[in-house]
């Protein structure tokens, strides 16, 4: 198949962005103001800090500012990063009240495990009881989710969802930088290299998911390639950490060394074409997992301090999202532009959607 560079705004490198800075939103005094009056709102009415519905949490003004940030993410560079909310004047509750009401402006939230999760709380949980992962059985690869909930670096990969929004409540004590690659840029980038290797990644990779992550018995496992194509625009949905848990289930085909070359070089130029960006208190970046890698770096906490890290995630299913390539249903349950898709299956119910 002959294959062309991909153009637009979404191939981008992390020296353009870190030098245009145009990727960084600002909430000004005006949309903080209406924020407190949608808080104070949908306290009034009662209920969880979570699970209401985006005609509660009224945000008239900011609705120009969360279109630009909606069709930034879908048609521009694929990241954003939302500035300027005052976390620490808030409680906890109405920390996840206001980021619940601004994600529901954005999407649709998604189950983000098999245990209920819809709004995560991403901080490190190794020293904890109350683990939001099952442990990892010696000898076996440790989970994404496990990974995630731990101080160490994460690498690069993509979330079942069209978007990820992460709000920062506290930042560690040091570390935990956030890493984001542009993914068309990482295609382009290794056709130009080596075209033999994007061959191999616009094909078959195994994978698995544990079930405290997929809502399904453990040994689930499934082919899907790194980049696929629906209607001229990629997608990818990877993590290197689900192809090596597929290479424990006997029954799949072990990898070739050039399909190991491949994705070697996936993350290496991921790694020389990224931006680090700290977080500060009170970002929400948002990121189009079909356009943008992530990963972040090791961190140390000292909770005595307050520098202990906790992000809030949401998973949201967009309505301006795109196609999705055939076969994607196997992972996305719905590949139609703009449905509602992805999240974890839950097994009672066979629900995706938290609200």
């Amino acid at each position: 198949m002959t294959r062309a560079p991909l153009t637009g705004p979404d191939a981008w490198v992390g020296t353009e962005l870190a030098a245009t800075g145009d990727w960084v939103r600002h909430f000004d005094d005006g949309h903080l103001a209406e924020i407190d009056a949608a808080l104070a709102k949908v306290k009034r009415g009662g209920g969880g800090a979570i699970g209401f519905a985006r005609e509660a949490f009224p945000l008239d003004r900011a609705a120009s500012l969360l279109a630009d940030v909606s069709d930034e993410l879908e048609n521009g560079r694929g990241a954003v990063r939302l500035r300027g909310l005052p976390v620490e004047q808030y409680s906890n509750d109405d920390l996840r009240r206001i980021f619940w009401g601004i994600g529901r402006h954005l999407g649709t939230a998604l189950f983000q495990n098999a245990r209920g999760e819809a709004m995560g709380e991403v901080r490190d949980e190794t020293k904890i009881a109350d683990k939001t992962f099952d442990p990892t059985e010696e000898g076996r690869v440790a989970s994404a989710r496990a990974r995630s909930r731990s101080t160490g670096p994460l690498r690069w990969h993509t979330d079942r969802c069209d978007v990820i929004a992460l709000l920062c409540v506290r930042n560690a004590l040091e570390g935990g930088v956030s890493k984001l690659a542009s993914i068309p840029a990482i295609h382009n980038t290794i056709l130009a290299r080596r075209p033999d290797l994007l061959e191999l990644l616009c094909q078959d990779y195994w994978r698995s998911r544990p079930a405290d992550e997929d809502g399904r018995p453990g040994g689930n496992v499934f082919a899907m390639p790194v980049f696929g194509f629906a209607d001229g625009r990629i997608t990818s949905q990877y993590s290197r950490t689900y192809v090596e848990q597929a290479q424990e289930v006997a029954s799949v085909p072990k990898l070739s060394a050039a399909q190991n070359e491949a994705l070697d070089m996936l993350a290496a130029v991921a790694e020389e074409q990224c931006l680090h960006s700290a977080f500060e208190a009170g970002d929400i970046q948002l990121l189009n997992n079909h356009l943008v890698y992530h990963g972040r770096t090791a961190y140390a906490d000292d909770a005595p301090s307050g520098r202990d890290r906790l992000l809030l995630r949401l998973w949201l299913a967009t309505p301006n999202s795109r196609r999705l390539p055939d076969g994607f249903e196997t992972l996305w349950g719905d590949i139609a532009a703009g449905a509602v898709r992805g999240g974890v299956v839950q097994l009672e119910s066979g629900a995706r959607i938290a609200a």
